[in-house]
């Protein structure tokens, strides 16, 4: 007589359906945020509109601000896996174009799909900020991350030999982090009509023009940055 021998439990079924069912709430969630705001949206609506049941979603995500982060960060990379932005194929290749010129056009392109992405969402949580504390939290905490990955191109260009003599590599954090505003994206492609393209290709344009060095004195040049004149910022 043979015992019966218990199988190992395989928990990949049950996270594959947890994803999924994630998946559902922060699509259904995403539209609603849209279409109506963040405060006239309630986890009541976001169950009804994703057909996941109210305690279900109170499990996986715990409160409205969370889904919130949840969207914002499906935006950010376009999609749910769990990889940083910075550590995404298309930024980290960027980041390693040898070629100053290249490397900001194409961040200029990935500075151009992560609005169109994430525009809208945006707005949403900037909208929210006004009103809910926990959202502001949020949104210093996203301003922080930009800053600190936007950084990041003006480290390559400093490691490049290719920033501007004019500019400490703090001063073209700034003007990166300016250019790469949410703000002046929503004035030039909602107020001003401009397509996506013209947006990218003014982009790839303005970050050469304020911050690039000449391209007789990049290779040659042994000069450093200047120091800036304003205090260290902790989040640089």
């Amino acid at each position: 007589m043979t015992r019966d021998v218990k199988r190992p439990y395989d928990s990949s079924r049950r996270r594959a359906q947890s994803r999924a069912t994630k998946a559902q709430v922060v699509e259904a969630a995403k539209a609603l945020f849209i279409e109506r705001g963040y405060p006239a949206t309630t986890i009541e609506s976001i169950s009804d509109a994703s057909g996941v049941p109210l305690a279900t979603i109170y499990r996986l995500f715990g409160s409205k601000v969370a889904i919130l982060k949840s969207v914002l960060d499906v935006s950010f990379g376009g999609d749910d896996e769990p990889i940083d932005f910075g550590d995404r194929p298309e930024v980290r290749a960027a980041r390693e174009e040898p070629d100053p010129e290249r490397l900001l056009d194409a961040f200029a392109h990935i500075g151009r799909t992560f609005m169109e992405r994430s525009a809208q969402m945006l707005g949403v949580l900037a909208t929210a900020a006004t009103m809910d504390p926990e959202a502001a939290r949020l949104l210093d905490d996203v301003r922080r991350q930009r800053l600190t990955g936007q950084s990041r191109i003006a480290d390559a260009l400093v490691g490049r030999k290719a920033l501007s003599r004019d500019l400490s590599r703090s001063d073209a954090a700034d003007i990166i982090y300016a250019l790469w505003s949410p703000d002046l994206h929503r004035v030039l492609t909602e107020e001003r009509r401009w397509s996506e393209d013209r947006y990218e290709e003014w982009l790839a344009k303005a970050q050469k023009r304020l911050l690039l060095a000449p391209t007789s004195t990049r290779r040659t040049s042994s000069v450093t940055p200047r120091p800036s004149t304003r205090g260290n910022r902790s989040t640089r």
